[in-house]
């Protein structure tokens, strides 16, 4: 009996260590959540942005190749910048360019990740397409 005392006072000893132990590290939680937390959010908002503009150019590369599959099925070029209109990202500008046979439609608009708060990024895509058989190029620019 008197080694399961021991032991037993031993856990309690141990136990009363690790206590008080805890007990002066118990600030130490609130200090490195206030440390950490704005470098999180700083993250966060990088990845929000970082989605926002590749989003914004995924949309002028659809905006791009639809039109230039209008361009190249013969559209004349409103009616070219229409389609791209459809699918760009709001305030983007389209090119119509006619060269050799190919038409080359780039689409570029201003895309602000984080809304007013952050400097506007330019995106831009491009795509050519060969003119179809029979095709009359109508595109003016």
């Amino acid at each position: 009996m008197g080694v399961r005392r021991r032991v037993a006072r031993g856990r309690v000893v141990g136990l009363r260590v690790a206590r008080l132990r805890l007990r002066g590290q118990a600030g130490m939680v609130t200090a490195e959540t206030a440390v950490v937390l704005p470098v999180l959010l700083l993250v966060l908002a990088g990845a929000i942005a970082a989605l926002t503009v590749v989003g914004a150019h995924l949309r002028c590369l659809d905006a791009a190749r639809e039109g230039a599959r209008a361009a190249a099925r013969g559209d004349d070029a409103a009616e070219v910048r229409a389609v791209a209109a459809r699918a760009a990202p709001e305030g983007a500008t389209t090119t119509v360019a006619l060269a050799e046979g190919r038409v080359e439609v780039t689409v570029t608009a201003e895309v602000a990740p984080l809304g007013p708060v952050s400097p506007a990024v330019e995106v831009s895509a491009s795509a050519v397409a060969e003119l179809e058989p029979g095709a009359v190029p109508a595109v003016s620019g």
